[in-house]
Parts: structure tokens; sequence; C-alpha cells
């Protein structure tokens, strides 16, 4: 069971929700410790003070905001616990929109809401089944660890789950990094198009989606501890250099198909539009049959529709 990292409650209009928040992820990555090489002595950090010169305890330590450098306010955890804010001890709604309407890069890390006890468990349901049936997430204000932050409410198997959230504010403009102007042909993006058809999953699981660095880095620190060769690393391959992008995506898509056991025979890039000719010879001939088809649909009466902008 996870431990709880909040209490409080949902506040959705005059309806309350007591609820703990856990996390909803989990950490499988492998960490290391940092050791003297000379004798794999455990290197640790120690909390010294500057004026004393000595090691301090954590009950010694507290929270400050240097104003100058002689100058430092304390701040209490009492003090933050008490913030004149609705939401210090409250997830407050504030309103509800379409999922789509919200960018990714906004979205950060997510916790599971959990109802406290049975006094919580009918208007809990009651905002699961509302959500679910709104097709929409709800838009929260909450504070935690000395801030006030936005966040996203959604139901994930009956259980409502707050994604936090970035302010505005806190997303760079990528303005700057817009690469220089180019033209990509519509049979360019009709190949892309065919190559995400090719690689399209239904769900983000299997032998593709694992982490390969994590049974790496295990199969390192087994060989070591086993005083066995360690696993050599395959050689990384070179990008190569794209001449031709339409044969690029072509034969990307013949790879993607056979590498799903799908035939990989000649790459069906949608309707490609066949390359036009150039011979000098027939442009007469082609200028002539417009002229004549406009003349025919002039005469014809029938108003031609104007282009739109």
């Amino acid at each position: 069971m996870p431990r709880t990292i909040w209490s409080g409650a949902i506040s959705f209009g005059l309806v309350t929700v007591p609820i703990n928040v856990v996390s909803a992820t989990e950490d499988h990555s492998i960490h290391f410790h940092q050791y003297h090489l000379a004798d794999q002595g455990r290197i640790r950090y120690r909390k010294v003070c500057e004026l004393e010169d000595r090691e301090v305890s954590q009950d010694e330590i507290g929270k400050g905001y240097e104003i100058t450098k002689t100058q430092v306010v304390p701040v209490t955890d009492e003090d933050l616990s008490n913030l004149p804010l609705p939401t210090a001890r409250a997830i407050e709604i504030d309103g509800f929109v379409p999922l789509e309407s919200v960018d990714p890069l906004r979205i950060s890390d997510g916790y599971y809401l959990q109802p406290a006890g049975q006094v919580a468990a009918k208007p809990y349901k009651l905002l699961v089944k509302a959500l679910g049936r709104s097709a929409k997430v709800a838009v929260a204000k909450y504070a935690w660890s000395g801030r006030e932050r936005l966040g996203l409410l959604r139901v994930k198997d009956d259980i409502l789950v707050l994604h936090a959230m970035r302010w505005p504010d806190e997303i760079r403009d990528p303005a700057e990094l817009l690469p220089p102007p180019v033209q990509v042909s519509e049979a360019e993006i009709k190949g892309a198009l065919a190559l995400m058809d090719t690689m399209t999953v239904d769900k983000l699981e299997g032998p593709e989606f694992h982490d390969r660095y994590t049974e790496a880095i295990a199969e390192i620190i087994e060989a070591k501890r086993e005083e066995k060769p360690l696993p050599e690393a395959p050689e990384p391959e070179q990008p190569a250099q794209i001449l031709d992008l339409m044969s690029a995506l072509q034969e990307s898509v013949s790879k993607a198909k056979a590498s799903r056991g799908q035939d990989a025979g000649p790459a069906e890039v949608h309707e490609l539009p066949k390359p036009k000719k150039t011979a000098a010879k027939k442009q007469p001939a082609r200028k002539t049959a417009t002229k004549k088809t406009a003349a025919k649909k002039t005469s014809g009466g029938r108003p031609r529709r104007p282009r739109s902008a």
C-alpha cells in the first residue's frame, strides 16, 4: 500500500470530498551510491553550519527566505500550513474543460485520490460518475510544498487521478527553436503518413515498450558481481545522410512492415502523384487543350465557383 502524501478534501461547489493523496507511479530505475575509489568507503553529504563550521542535526534546521546576505526571514511549517488560501487544505475545482484542449506539455506527475473513510464514499462516487459521463476533466488549484499549484482531475478505472500542471508562464516560447523555412511536398507528407500507418499500435504495451536501459545496467552489475566478461555493446548505427526523402520514407515503410511480419513488397505510400513528364514537345499540346477546355466551360453558361482564400 503506497503511503499517503497529503490529506485534505476536494471542493466541488458546496460538495466536499475528503481524500488521501498517494503516488500513482513507481520508480524501477537502478540507483547508485557514491564510493571512495581507494577503499570503497561510502561518500555522504553532511549538513554543516557555515558560521559555526560544524555538522548540525535535522531538528536544528529550518526554512528561511534570504533578503540580503545578512538578513534572513524564517518561515516555519506552521506558517505554511496556515496560508490565507482556500486551497491550503483543499483541492478546489475551478472549472471543467475537454481533455483535448489541454496542452500535454503542461501535464506533470500523477497521483491517485483515495476517499478518506465511509463519509467520503458517496460524494467521491458522484464526482467519478459525473466526470465519466461528461467526458471532461476538472481543473483545480491546490497548495503543496510551499506553493499553489494547478491540477487536472480525471477518472481512471473508477479512481480519481490528479495530475500536477504547470502554470502558463512556466512554458517556454518555442519560437526561437523553429527550423529555417523549407518546403515539404504533398507526396512527402503522404509518405510520412504511410509510415505512421505501419507503425500504429493499439496500446502502449508489449516487448517494444519496456525499459531496456535498466535491463542493461542489471546485466552489467550481475556480470561484475560474478566476475564474468561484460556484455558486448552493439555498434551504434550511424545516421545516414538523407539525399532522397521519398526513397527514405518508402524504404522505412518496407522495413516497418517486415518487422511486423507483414508483406514487405513494394511500399504503397497512399496515392502518390506520378512525376510529371518533362518532354518539351508535349507542352504546346497541353496548353492548347487547356485553352479549348476553358472555352467550352465558358460557353456552357455555368458560373465558375470562386476559389476560397
